[in-house]
């Protein structure tokens, strides 16, 4: 594997977890380092770490919280 690659795998431990889960990147990332970008888009659909994922998460936690008091109210 290119150093490059392997020292951007290597500073983020969910780069290393995923790599683990899905091993056919290992093959990818050997025979392409360009496609270490296409890698970091699968691993944050995967863990949700997209910026919508989080906007998602946070309307669902305001949303549960104003039920939560609308209750309490009632």
């Amino acid at each position: 594997m290119f150093y490059e690659v392997k020292d951007k795998l290597d500073k983020d431990p969910r780069f290393k977890k995923y790599l683990r889960e899905n091993s056919n990147w290992y093959k990818k990332l050997n025979r392409d380092p360009n496609s270490y970008n296409e890698f970091v888009k699968e691993m944050k659909v995967k863990y949700k770490l997209r910026t919508i994922d989080k906007i998602d998460n946070f309307v669902d936690t305001v949303d549960l919280v104003t039920k939560i008091i609308n209750i309490s109210n009632e």
